[in-house]
């Protein structure tokens, strides 16, 4: 008996416990939901959740999301509608658009698509399919617009060339009877005089809110005017288009009839109060509808809605051309493209996009709002503006205002969940900015082939997903208020980063920027220089540790340069001996390298023996001991980003400077270095001395590793002895230097000369009083290196030098 008690007794308070969490969890919601009414919102989300703690349940969930949506926190928002349709069975489309339209605005899409797979919502759902197909437009911002909304139906905005804006409201009042619904096409069935039978309120009539924010009825001036709405503004005449359903009192008192919108326009006073008013041609409205004017300045049409004879569906598209003393032509609908079966109403045109709404082409709601591409000869490409421009209720009436500065006010007009009334006006912004990167070629071209493209937002911590248009531009939408780095790679071209993005501050649409990849022009040499060796030795000699110490320097500055080591012999000994001499002689150098901490691994030897002698100096063959000392020897190349495989970054001592040319990069490391010599020849003379024959070793050099650079060679003479003969040695002293170079493998056609005889003196000795020394100075042909051509006037030349 004790146990059966005891299990009876636990069952019992198990049953009530739980009776007793469920009442408590009750209580919560509803103090919650009073607290929603009174627009304690952060209190109200705090309840909710503490209520769903207690006891989780789908119509909890719902309302906590429902609840962030209040206070504009988008994350928390998604995670709500998150667990309200990725926890719940009970969970519905609208529930699924909810979650969509959160994820759009979060960036969290891949999150909502795998809560709708794992409920087995696809292709099967044709809503939900729709739904799924019509996110990832743009990311703007839906929002009722303060100051014109009211309880009634409120629709369809314009404005006028001072700045006040018209729109349609039925606001004044409601006379209650067994009839309800919304009707937004102005149709009215003519029994009362006072309301409209199909909503009991009062008929619509247009308002006019100034620049203060003061609202105010228009008066329609048509007699017996009922249904006055859907103002349309034409800027260059100053006049109002508008719908109006009129009594046609006689045909109402004789029989039942439908009475049919039409389109009047008239002259608007400043005081906004209408000046007479005129029919469009084209109105019948015993017959059909005419009605939703839209007024296009640019292309001289109006468009409106109509269900005339001949059309596609209930309602239809059409336009009617008109001159300037508002003459009408034939109507003209649209076609197959833009109507459809269904109805087409509220049409709109900026640019070259066209807009609508629709109720034929499939949308996320009643009716959409579609968007498509104009031009003067048809409207192609008609999409669906996805949500949050779309709803799961009617959407209609997008008009963009323009602005005298900045881009355009962006307007619609729903009966979404959510608005003061019936019809809302609300307003359409971005939230986010646009970025729109070039990345171009050296030659200015839009790259167009595959790169890696890393957009961070560096305020949010997160990565960015990047597109290219139809242009080949990177785009991007960016957070407002944010910081931003970008790097965009590709294989051989210099990686480029950009980490001065930001929003912050910013009042346009679009960030705009131009980034140039820009090959890496591998194993490019910069500067030459040789070492020479006693005879049959490999030890660096003291004349050869400076050109070294520059090197190590050098190598220490610029990590992206590593050096080529190419050692030599002279002819004498075996060509066995000479390999292994040559390469000990390069060894030599890694190991002097060593002390100034250049690894090895940055230094690349080669050895070739007795193979490249310089001269005719080979085996056997007689040759004075300077000519043999020009072979032995090391040919020292720094080269620049020297490993093919290798991704290199912009050298930072290099950014901003343009280096399309590889010679730019050669100039940049030369201009530090006086490595291009001066030639000196004695009294009369034109031989080249043996110390300048190591400079113009280097010198060759130097040109066989940059094919692309010329050499310009100048010839001087002291100013002893007459001008022409001075002008003939100078021009034997530039012809010694070409001809050596000839000699050493350079083409001709890379060296340019000329001679100044005299004319040119570094000292001017033409009083006489220079010393030996200082004639020496004038006696020299000057060579520099460029990459254009000679030009000359008269003797003078002008050149263009690294």
């Amino acid at each position: 008996m004790k146990k059966t008690l005891t299990i009876l007794s636990i069952a019992s308070a198990m049953i009530f416990g739980t009776i007793g969490t469920t009442e408590a969890q009750k209580r919560k919601v509803r103090y919650a939901d009073e607290q929603m009414e009174l627009m304690n919102f952060q209190h109200a989300v705090e309840v909710y959740q503490e209520a769903y703690a207690k006891k989780p349940n789908y119509e909890t969930a719902k309302k906590t999301a429902q609840a962030y949506e209040v206070l504009r926190d988008y994350d928390n928002t998604f995670d709500w509608w998150k667990t309200t349709v990725g926890e719940y069975e009970e969970a519905t489309p609208g529930d699924y658009l909810q979650l969509l339209r959160y994820a759009q605005l979060t960036d969290r899409m891949a999150e909502a698509r795998a809560v709708l797979e794992s409920k087995g919502v696809g292709a099967d759902s044709i809503q939900v399919a729709a739904l799924l197909k019509l996110q990832g437009k743009r990311k703007v911002k839906v929002e009722g617009v303060e100051g014109l909304n009211s309880s009634g139906s409120d629709f369809t905005l314009a404005k006028d060339k001072n700045g006040n804006r018209y729109f349609t409201s039925d606001r004044g009042g409601t006379y209650p009877s067994k009839m309800s619904g919304i009707r937004i096409d102005g149709r009215n069935k003519i029994f009362s005089e006072e309301k409209q039978d199909y909503t009991d309120r009062e008929y619509f009539s247009v308002y006019r809110q100034d620049g203060d924010g003061n609202v105010s009825e228009v008066v329609s001036n048509v007699p017996d005017t009922y249904n006055f709405s859907d103002p349309s503004y034409a800027k260059e005449q100053g006049l109002l288009f508008y719908s109006v359903t009129r009594g046609i009192t006689k045909v109402r008192k004789n029989r039942e009839i439908v009475v049919q919108p039409e389109i009047y326009y008239s002259k608007v006073n400043e005081d906004g109060t209408l000046e007479g008013f005129t029919p469009v041609p084209f109105n019948d409205s015993i017959g059909y509808a005419v009605m939703n004017p839209y007024v296009d300045e640019e292309a001289k049409r109006l468009y409106f809605t109509s269900d005339m004879p001949g059309g596609l569906g209930g309602t239809d598209l059409y336009y009617s051309e008109y001159d300037e003393d508002m003459n009408f032509g034939t109507p003209v609908n649209l076609g197959a493209t833009v109507n459809t079966p269904g109805n087409e109403s509220h049409a709109f045109r900026n640019g070259d996009k066209f807009y609508f709404s629709s109720t034929g082409h499939r949308g996320l709601g009643g009716m959409d709002i579609f968007m498509a591409d104009y031009s003067a000869t048809g409207i192609t490409n008609v999409e669906n503006m996805g949500s949050p421009v779309n709803s799961m209720a009617d959407d209609f009436g997008y008009r963009e205002v323009e602005q005298e500065e900045g881009r355009p006010e962006v307007y619609l007009s729903s009966n979404r969940k959510g608005g003061m009334g019936l019809d809302d006006i609300y307003s359409v912004e971005e939230v986010y900015k646009q970025f729109v990167a070039r990345v171009i070629d050296c030659e200015g071209v839009v790259i167009s082939d595959s790169y890696l493209a890393t957009l961070r937002d560096k305020t949010h911590n997160g990565n960015v997903q990047t597109t290219r248009n139809g242009t080949g531009e990177l785009t991007a939408e960016l957070e407002p208020d944010s910081d931003f780095g970008i790097k965009i790679s590709k294989p051989g071209y210099f990686s480029i980063t950009d980490e001065e993005i930001t929003t912050k501050g910013f009042d346009g649409d679009t960030l705009k920027r131009e980034y140039q990849l820009i090959p890496i022009p591998y194993q490019l040499p910069v500067y030459v220089d040789i070492v020479y060796y006693d005879l049959d030795r490999y030890v660096i000699r003291e004349d050869a540790k400076p050109v070294l110490d520059k090197l190590a320097e050098l190598m220490g500055r610029y990590p992206f340069l590593d050096l080529l080591v190419g050692s030599h012999t002279d002819s004498r000994a075996s060509e066995e001996y000479n390999i292994k001499l040559s390469n000990s002689r390069a060894t030599a150098v890694t190991e002097y390298m060593a002390q100034y901490e250049i690894p090895a691994e940055r230094i690349r030897l080669e050895w070739f023996g007795e193979q490249e002698l310089i001269n005719d100096c080979g085996d056997g063959v007689p040759c004075p001991e300077s000519a043999h000392q020009l072979n032995r020897r090391s040919e020292l190349v720094l080269e620049a980003f020297p490993d093919p495989s290798k991704q290199y970054e912009m050298p930072e001592e290099l950014k901003g400077k343009d280096f399309c040319d590889p010679e730019d990069l050669f100039s940049q490391i030369q201009d530090e270095i006086a490595q291009i010599p001066t030639i000196y020849f004695d009294f009369d003379k034109s031989m080249l001395r043996n110390v300048h024959k190591k400079e113009l070793e280097r010198t060759a050099i130097m040109l066989k590793r940059m094919p692309n650079l010329m050499l310009y060679i100048e010839g001087h003479t002291d100013q002893r002895g007459d001008d022409a003969y001075n002008q003939k040695l100078s021009e034997r002293r530039a012809d010694a230097v070409k001809a050596y170079l000839t000699n050493r493998g350079i083409e001709e056609n890379r060296m340019e000369e000329a001679w100044f005889g005299e004319t040119r003196p570094v000292q001017d000795c033409s009083d006489g009083t220079c010393t030996p020394a200082m004639h020496q100075l004038n006696r020299r042909t000057e060579l520099r290196i460029g990459k254009s051509q000679f030009t000359y006037s008269g003797r003078q030349k002008k050149v263009d030098v690294l």
